[in-house]
């Protein structure tokens, strides 16, 4: 075994953990957790609005 076939099995092993993780961050399972991460930043604002509207009905 010489210095190419370890790059090609590193090439290989490389490729086939690429496509796992591909398929693990499209696959159904993962498509809910995304999408509410995807909408926290819309979520601090109203958490924002809230607490400005506490702040101003208390002076």
């Amino acid at each position: 075994m010489d210095i190419n076939d370890l790059r090609g099995v590193s090439t290989l092993f490389m490729l086939v953990t690429f496509i796992g993780l591909v398929a693990w961050a499209y696959g159904r399972k993962q498509q809910e957790p995304f999408d509410d991460a995807a909408n926290l930043p819309f979520a601090d604002q109203e958490v924002a609005e809230r607490t400005r509207s506490e702040v101003l009905d208390r002076d």
